[in-house]
């Protein structure tokens, strides 16, 4: 990996040299900050206090000189549109093309300005995480809190960049106006989709794209997969990752995983409280059928996430032949009148959870030019099987018998499933390609080296005491201008986390509010898909083929939604700001979902459901991309990953909500509603005041 310090001398414009943070100094106050702190000659609140005051400086010399800049393009800009106006007038021609050049030129000192706030912006989060890391200190956590609310906030220029877009915006305005639309105008404010296809313009979108991780669809997506990304390797490593290890029929196949798994767990949805009922149990027994699957998925995701640091076809094998056994017990208990079997083909299905393994594939073997796009499909994959599975299931409404087999409403999703894995497994076992393993003696921390899509981490949270051994080093300036991703020393510093323990530490409170987050919002939408079949029995009388049309709009919302939310709203409003609403939107929707009067309607029900469950989407959505920005990057690789982590919690909080719908059952189906509601109403709260509590290290 190219350390920083190389690289900002390599990349940044020689007669702007004096404008760059000097990250050589302040590594190297670092390191004198950690050598004084160890000697007893500054406390830590001075030293503190000393580099929050450097920071300012270089933050404050870094926006005068943007805001120079800025000044000097808009003035240029508006020279050009008055000659523009009077070219619009009495056109030439020659002068068009003359001033076109103009802009051009313009658009070039744009984007070696955009350049020289994204090489600051990087060198101002890379100082605040080795800050972190060697002292043991949420520096970044106070500094952020402290600076980014303030009303003469600077480290919003560099971070938001307001005033760059109204020049990007400015500029690409006068292209538009001097291309010729066949006779009349056409404003690029009234059709975004008019922008001029001139070079130079795709060049500044894609350097702003870059500053500024716009939320387009494609980009919100990837993040909701949490397939988080650390720095970019170089370009010989990727080329190396394109040749040796990528294959795309088994990126296909991967995310074939994905959408047959999800189609699994959804799929016996609407129909579990009858099948649960026709062998003797209560309705309410839906829950522990349905979870089940997510109890099993807890273990299997660390296991398997395990396998995966040497093979991840023997996995994808595993998985797929669990899950087809699983299946077939589960359709076999029907016949054999065996509740535990049945409970115990849902466990074998929950046991071939191979969710952890697809997300590593694509952050360990697909290229960095294209992983977002395998990113995106991969909650696609998700969110359409969410969607087919309850719709299957309205489909499998025969009753028949062969020999003494009975296929039925209830046991033909079990089959179904079976063959589907089965048809999978052989597709496997003929075009996977094994990728290439690197001889590592340590696999687990090299070979699930996962990618943070975030750009570096502004708050690495990480807690590393001093080294006792760094007493008696010398701070030589070779040491400063060495490896830039850690100092030697301490190496142990950004080693992955190796067990759940290591994790743990390494989260900062704004990191444990989004698991929350992610938790409640699991919890609420379990509570609302598991509990469908029973509360609309028993209050609308819905049938099997009603409950999963119900269940497949739902679902099906997902996607549109989030290109939305990823296409409009994310660039009108900060992401925390979206986290916030959307968590007030989730608890309207459980709040009018409570049963409080006489009547409980359709209308009210299916209002509430729909509030909550697109809420929650869009939670997610935004939960998934603050977290990959706030987590510690000693949380992208390895088996205790951060994409391990979330899954972990929404499978808890889909295993505590099926089971809060067994223990409530046994209240009576008429309570059953209100008695599931009121956890996720107070998880719902927490999470709220959490949110409220952090919100200015959402950054």
């Amino acid at each position: 990996m190219v350390n920083f310090g190389k690289k900002l001398m390599a990349d940044q414009v020689e007669e702007w040299e004096s404008y760059y943070i000097n990250y050589k100094l302040m590594k190297k106050k670092v390191n004198q900050y950690v050598h004084q702190l160890h000697q007893g000659g500054k406390d830590r609140r001075q030293i503190v206090k000393d580099f929050s005051k450097m920071l300012d400086d270089q933050i404050e010399k870094i926006v005068l000189f943007v805001l120079e800049k800025q000044g000097e393009l808009a003035g240029r800009i508006e020279k050009l549109g008055k000659q523009r106006a009077i070219l619009l007038e009495q056109p030439d021609i020659s002068r068009v093309a003359e001033l076109q050049d103009a802009y051009r030129q313009v658009g070039l000192d744009l984007i070696k300005l955009l350049k020289f706030v994204d090489l600051n912006a990087t060198g101002i989060r890379k100082i605040l995480k080795k800050f972190d890391k060697r002292f043991g200190y949420r520096f970044t956590d106070y500094y952020l809190t402290s600076r980014s609310d303030h009303p003469y906030s600077q480290i919003k220029q560099v971070f938001k960049h307001v005033g760059i877009k109204a020049v990007v915006g400015a500029l690409t305005r006068n292209f538009a106006d001097l291309q010729e639309r066949h006779g009349s105008y056409l404003s690029i404010y009234d059709h975004p989709s008019a922008i001029p296809k001139d070079p130079i313009i795709d060049q500044i979108n894609a350097t702003v794209d870059k500053l500024t991780h716009s939320a387009n669809f494609l980009q919100f997506l990837g993040q909701r997969a949490l397939i988080i990304e650390e720095e970019g390797p170089s370009e010989a490593v990727e080329e190396k990752i394109e040749e040796e290890r990528y294959h795309f029929i088994s990126l296909v196949l991967n995310l074939v995983n994905t959408f047959l798994y999800m189609v699994n767990t959804y799929i016996v949805v609407p129909t579990a409280d009858n099948y649960s009922v026709s062998l003797g149990a209560a309705a309410t027994v839906c829950g522990i059928v349905i979870g089940s699957m997510a109890i099993a998925q807890i273990f299997s995701s660390v296991y398997l996430s395990r396998w995966s640091n040497k093979s991840y076809f023997r996995p994808l094998v595993f998985s797929s032949l669990v899950l087809c056994l699983g299946n077939l017990m589960y359709a076999a208990a029907y016949d054999m009148n065996s509740l535990w079997l049945l409970l115990l083909g849902r466990l074998m299905c929950g046991m071939g959870s191979a969710r952890a393994v697809n997300r590593r594939y694509i952050s360990d073997c697909v290229p960095s030019k294209i992983r977002m796009k395998a990113s995106a499909a991969f909650v696609s994959a998700s969110a359409l099987g969410m969607a087919c599975g309850p719709a299957l299931a309205g489909l499998l409404q025969w009753n028949f018998k062969l020999s003494y087999v009975t296929f039925n409403e209830d046991t033909l999703p079990g089959w179904v499933m079976a063959f589907a894995w089965l048809v999978y497994l052989a597709w496997l076992w003929i075009a996977f390609k094994e990728p290439f393993f690197s001889v590592d003696p340590a696999p687990a921390q090299d070979s699930s080296s996962g990618h943070q899509t975030a750009v570096d981490q502004l708050e690495s949270g990480l807690a590393q005491p001093l080294l006792l051994h760094e007493e008696n080093k010398e701070i030589s300036e070779e040491g400063e201008d060495g490896d830039d991703s850690e100092d030697a020393t301490s190496e142990d510093s950004h080693k992955p986390a190796n067990s759940f323990g290591s994790a743990y530490r390494l989260l900062t409170p704004s990191v444990k509010v989004q698991l929350l987050i992610y938790f409640m919002l699991k919890y609420a939408m379990e509570i609302l898909l598991a509990e469908s079949s029973v509360v609309t029995t028993y209050y609308f009388n819905w049938d099997t083929s009603i409950v999963a049309i119900f269940l497949a709009i739902l679902g099906i919302t997902v996607l549109p939604v989030n290109a939305a939310i990823g296409s409009y709203i994310s660039n009108m409003f900060e992401d925390r700001q979206i986290l916030l609403g959307s968590e007030i939107m989730v608890l309207i929707g459980i709040i009018l979902s409570f049963h409080v009067t006489s009547t409980y309607t359709v209308p009210q029900y299916v209002t509430s459901a729909l509030i909550t469950f697109v809420s929650a989407e869009v939670l997610e959505g935004v939960n998934l991309a603050l977290l990959s920005n706030v987590m510690s990057s000693r949380l992208a690789r390895g088996t205790y990953n951060g994409g391990l982590l979330s899954t972990e919690a929404g499978t808890i909080a889909r295993v505590v909500a099926d089971g809060t719908i067994t223990l409530a059952g046994y209240l009576g189906e008429d309570k059953l509603l209100n008695v599931t509601l009121i956890p996720s109403l107070v998880t719902c709260i927490a999470s709220i005041v959490g949110t409220v509590m952090t919100y200015n290290s959402l950054f």
